[in-house]
């Protein structure tokens, strides 16, 4: 007669064996062999899976995202050429919130570029709703392939140009990167289901890249842009016409020596909207008068074009005033910003 070494009770004699089993350890044993263990094991691999997941999640809010490299579409202009734009309208059709002058303000912009700055138009790359062409439309993805072709393979003496025209919005900022804690973002064509276009994607993508001697305008007739490119100085003009260069960067965000500047309708906090106050037919205050400067202003310094386009959209300002009184306060200041700071007044402007 035997005792069992785990529970002390008497051991029985399996039929037809030598050897004794304890009644009751022997079916707890097998349980765990059988069925227990294997459970364990499960539960264990899917705590272990969510608690990387957790960790993976955490880790990619605190840094700020990666490019994404998509492949270039094939009917894409050639990068050929010192210069080359992206012309990007999108006017939201069916949306209540519907844009009429995107489209208007992107074949003003073209015009503006071949016939006054010398951009070949088989260098311009345009992007709206009315397009023939299914990739020419503005689609987050789209917009993100139109990006990288800008700055793809640019070389020192490369003139570029962005310019958009829609909305943008305001998100929460997700990697403390950001002055206000907020994130400007364009919002593409389908923003509801593929989501905006954040500002830190926007200065990976176009900022970044940009070796020494190539210059990058961008030109954003939106809302909430006055730092939409995540450029570190922001030139603030005050009501008496003084300029100065205020940071607004806490993490640095460079180029590989090249320059980018970004000429925006208003602040990181204003609305921005189209008007009739000029030409009688809804057109962008910003675009219009960026335009009107170029055209009528020679030998162009950032001071100069600030001070031109702030005194026609303060015109146009009291002509919607006494038009429709509420109307004005749509009209905000333009804003720029830049990768480094420099005497606006003397700086030229090369296109």
């Amino acid at each position: 007669m035997g005792r069992c070494n785990t529970c002390q009770r008497i051991t029985i004699r399996m039929p037809g064996s030598q050897y004794r089993i304890c009644p009751v350890c022997k079916p707890v044993n097998l349980f765990n062999r059988k069925i227990m263990n294997p459970v364990l094991f499960r539960t264990g691999q899917f705590i272990n899976a969510a608690t990387n997941r957790y960790q993976h999640d955490l880790q990619r809010k605190q840094q700020p995202p990666q490019l994404q490299h998509y492949r270039i579409h094939q009917q894409l202009p050639h990068t050929h050429g010192r210069k080359r734009a992206v012309l990007c309208g999108i006017t939201y059709n069916g949306h209540k919130r519907k844009l009429e002058a995107s489209v208007l303000n992107v074949r003003s912009m073209q015009q503006l570029l071949v016939n006054k700055l010398g951009f070949p138009n088989a260098s311009i790359l345009i992007l709206t709703e009315e397009e023939s062409d299914r990739s020419r439309i503005p689609t987050k993805r789209k917009i993100q392939e139109a990006l990288q072709w800008l700055v793809q393979g640019c070389q020192p003496g490369d003139s570029l140009l962005f310019y958009y025209a829609g909305h943008a919005c305001r998100v929460p900022d997700e990697h403390g990167d950001e002055v206000d804690g907020y994130d400007s973002a364009l919002c593409p064509l389908d923003y509801r289901v593929a989501g905006v276009i954040i500002d830190d994607e926007i200065n990976a993508t176009l900022v970044a890249p940009l070796p020494h001697g190539v210059t990058l305008h961008t030109v954003v007739d939106t809302c909430f842009s006055g730092t939409l490119l995540d450029l570190p100085f922001l030139c603030k003009i005050s009501w008496d016409g003084l300029y100065k260069w205020e940071e607004h960067q806490l993490r640095v965000k460079g180029t590989r020596g090249g320059k980018a500047v970004c000429i925006s309708a208003c602040a990181d906090d204003q609305y921005s909207a189209d008007t009739s106050a000029f030409t009688g037919k809804a057109i962008g205050a910003l675009t219009f008068s960026f335009i009107q400067t170029i055209e009528n202003e020679s030998k162009l310094t950032y001071g100069t074009l600030l001070s031109s386009m702030r005194r026609i959209v303060h015109h146009a300002q009291q002509v919607a005033c006494r038009l429709l009184p509420r109307a004005s306060s749509m009209l905000q200041e333009p804003q720029l910003s830049s990768v480094t700071r420099f005497e606006i007044h003397s700086e030229p402007i090369i296109f």
